[in-house]
């Protein structure tokens, strides 16, 4: 007996090739999910373009049947637009799209057909369980958040076999290490005193942390994994760096002084572009004015901020410059093009070659975002992606399904990967209690 799933817009909204994801079943589209699909297509962001991608392969659909009655798909599904003129009676306001799509399915329920109704919506998914409906989120680009990949573990050696890491610059040993990249905290298990930081080729052995690395551009690592950040965003042969962290864990901060030191001093790449999501926290304040730059300037605060640190009387190269203020120090490096900010919305149809790319917020994006990004990189470019996915403003998205923690776990086993959980918080005491706490 076919399965009958009936989709919520935001699946589509979410992946456009979400239709094609239940091979042998018949997939349902209530009709106000493709009018909810019309207001969507005019906008200029990611969910409008899923909505036209979506509209386009229904279109195409059409050519293998009636849309009405069930077109075939190639997967070997079923794809059926079920008209609402005849729906059983659920007790919910009908003139809510929400409602009448819950209509449907529990019309078809009422039918006897094997229905499941998939939404990202938790309230939709809470009415349509109480109707007696199965539900379940789009589970495709998801992963288990509680698990998530953090890029480096503990275990307990002999002394002989640290001693032989420091001495041979290698250590072939059986460890918790199961992807290239990850780095082991090797304890005696002696004395838990003497340690060593050590990162996996992937194959069996390990070897130490290169001592080039541990600074950059005069900013010093406050604890281990800090330290293992800076090998991963120093290290020319890692091209994709994800890291992931509470507010004040320095995820932004490490990157821009990791490229700074590999762009003005290593001089590896041509410039640094740094970008994030142009998506407020709380209400939004409403168009801003000025042109491109100006209002960049507002969104890209935090990228000032941490570049003021980096440059400020408290950095260490703090007198390098003569007698430039901070202010004249980053209006230089902007002017001199060494730091570009770019609004995501630009960065579609790039290629961008022989750059420092650094991409804040990256937990407000989806996975086909993060793909898009990625996919520009040119040639000698290195892409960090940082965020915290505690912190999602994005209200498609959840800890599980971002683009952030996705590409964490779909590219950990690549070489060209890193990838490094920072857990403490090092901006104040404050900020790591609220941190802890709240």
């Amino acid at each position: 007996m076919p399965k009958y799933f009936v989709l919520d817009t935001n699946v589509l909204l979410h992946n456009a090739d979400s239709i094609n994801s239940f091979a042998d079943n018949v997939v349902v589209l209530p009709m106000s999910v493709i009018e909810e699909l019309d207001t969507f297509k005019s906008l200029n962001n990611e969910l409008a373009r899923n909505a036209r991608q979506v509209i386009r392969s229904l279109d195409h659909l059409r050519e293998s049947g009636h849309l009405s009655q069930g077109a075939k798909m190639d997967n070997g599904g079923t794809l059926m637009i079920y008209h609402e003129k005849d729906l059983a009676d659920h007790g919910l306001d009908m003139h809510k799209a929400d409602n009448r799509i819950l209509g449907v399915a529990y019309t078809l329920a009422q039918q006897g057909k094997m229905v499941i109704f998939v939404s990202k919506d938790i309230n939709a998914r809470l009415k349509a369980d109480s109707l007696g409906i199965e539900v379940q989120d789009f589970e495709k680009q998801k992963v288990n958040f509680d698990e998530l990949f953090s890029g480096h573990c503990e275990i307990k050696v002999t002394g002989a076999d640290i001693d032989r890491l420091y001495k041979e610059r290698d250590l072939q040993i059986a460890s918790c290490a199961t992807s290239p990249n990850e780095f082991v905290l090797l304890i005696d298990e002696a004395n838990d005193k003497h340690t060593a930081l050590s990162r996996s080729k992937g194959d069996g052995h390990l070897v130490p942390l290169l001592p080039d690395y541990n600074e950059a551009y005069g900013l010093k690592p406050r604890n281990k994994e800090q330290r293992m950040a800076l090998e991963l965003l120093l290290d020319p042969e890692i091209l994709l760096v994800t890291m992931v962290g509470q507010a004040g864990t320095g995820k932004t901060l490490l990157a821009l002084a990791a490229a700074l030191e590999a762009t003005i001093n290593l001089r590896r790449y041509d410039r640094i572009l740094v970008s994030r999501p142009i998506i407020p926290m709380g209400k939004d304040i409403g168009f801003l004015p000025g042109d491109k730059d100006e209002k960049l300037a507002h969104w890209m605060q935090p990228i000032f901020d941490n570049l003021t640190f980096l440059l400020g009387p408290s950095g260490r190269r703090a007198g390098e410059a003569g007698e430039q203020t901070v202010k004249q120090k980053v209006e230089k490096l902007m002017h001199d093009n060494i730091i570009e900010l770019e609004a995501l919305t630009y960065i579609r149809g790039r290629s961008i070659p022989q750059q420092y790319v650094i991409v804040d917020e990256a937990q407000n994006l989806t996975p086909h975002e993060v793909k898009t990004i990625v996919s520009r990189a040119g040639e000698g470019t290195k892409v960090v992606l940082t965020g915290d996915p505690y912190q999602i403003d994005n209200p498609y998205l959840d800890s599980s399904s971002n683009g952030l923690s996705y590409t964490v776990e779909r590219m950990r086993e690549l070489a060209l990967h890193g990838h490094i959980t920072l857990l403490k918080s090092e901006r104040s005491t404050l900020a790591g209690a609220a941190a802890t706490y709240l």
